[in-house]
């Protein structure tokens, strides 16, 4: 058993892969130092990571059962922290990843005349698709921070279709409403954009008004769903938006009250070239994209902007956080099948 344990990271949205690296520090250490990567260099790989403080809350709340003798937090400035002079340390945790790193540290131990830590190897925490859990991927929206995904099982088997539990739940406020009247949409969009920061996720609209909207605002959406309707007629100024300004554009079936693998299939798409290139993708819809809001917060990163119309009131905004895409999920569980 040794006396103190070093343990290095970033530590931003604390999953189960952490938690599993600190509790096996604990198993072979009477204490253990995290050092947390400072505000300035964490921000610098990321603007999306947490702060300092809530990385340290969030550390410390899951293991608020151990006493807080055994655990304490240290601001992390450089890649090697104290390990190289720390002079009571006995072990240093480490992946496969950085397992590189403690040879070093060692190394500079020697020359500083200390003991070699032992190195202790922690394996990945693996994800529902036994890829390993990390921040990385809870940040883009692909897992949660227990490794399971935010689209049930049932919605990516089959088409689905909406029932009236989903309907009650529908009914409750989700989001911020901007108003402002449907004859000058002008009013609605720049409330929105003074309210929000365009720079961390990518503005997703769903709704023809909305879309046209924000394009004559002077942007286009980095992602946008149109079925050519509003208020389920069809509506001619949707021949106004300008389809060729999009990177590409992704045609999609998704009957009124359904959500369908079509159009889950094509909200993947269009999410996975924005994170990987950047890319605009414009979805046009067969049917209704009125419950793709459903399946874009499950899929979309954290930050994202998501943005729909409130007919006669102007325009619901909802950012997609841990409690949006939770949300969703519920929703999405109670989902039927589809008559035949």
């Amino acid at each position: 058993m040794h006396d103190v344990g070093l343990i290095g990271g970033t530590f931003d949205h604390f999953h189960d892969g952490h938690a599993l690296l600190i509790q096996r520090m604990l198993d072979r250490c009477n204490r253990i130092e995290v050092w947390l990567l400072s505000e300035s260099r964490a921000k610098s790989k990321d603007r999306g990571l947490l702060s300092w403080e809530d990385r340290k809350k969030q550390l410390l709340e899951r293991f608020a059962d151990i006493s807080t003798s055994r655990i304490e937090v240290f601001t992390l400035e450089d890649e090697l922290g104290p390990a190289p002079y720390h002079k009571t340390a006995g072990a240093i945790a480490c992946t496969k990843e950085t397992k590189a790193r403690c040879s070093q540290i060692n190394s500079l131990r020697k020359e500083n005349g200390l003991e070699p830590l032992e190195i202790i190897e922690i394996p990945h925490s693996l994800a529902w698709d036994n890829l390993p859990i990390s921040s990385t991927r809870i940040r883009n929206g692909e897992i949660d921070r227990a490794g399971q995904p935010w689209i049930p099982p049932s919605i990516r088997s089959s088409d689905a279709s909406m029932t009236p539990e989903v309907e009650k739940e529908l009914k409750k406020p989700f989001g911020e409403l901007f108003k402002g009247p449907e004859s000058d949409t002008s009013v609605a969009i720049q409330g929105v954009f003074e309210a929000i920061d365009p720079s961390i996720g990518p503005i997703i609209a769903v709704g023809d008004v909305t879309v046209l909207a924000i394009q004559d605002f002077g942007r286009m959406a980095d992602i946008a769903l149109i079925d050519g309707q509003t208020k389920r007629s069809p509506w001619q100024g949707a021949n106004e938006i300008r389809k060729h300004h999009f990177d590409s554009i992704i045609h999609s079936i998704n009957p009124a009250g359904m959500l369908t693998t079509s159009l889950l299939t094509s909200c993947e798409k269009a999410i996975q070239s924005w994170l990987s290139r950047g890319s605009s993708t414009l979805i046009v819809v067969e049917g209704e994209e009125d419950l793709a809001p459903l399946l874009i917060h499950p899929l979309s990163p954290m930050g994202a902007t998501v943005l729909y119309g409130q007919p006669n009131e102007g325009v619901v905004v909802r950012l997609c956080t841990e409690e949006s895409k939770s949300r969703c999920r519920n929703l999405l569980s109670l989902f039927g099948t589809p008559s035949v």
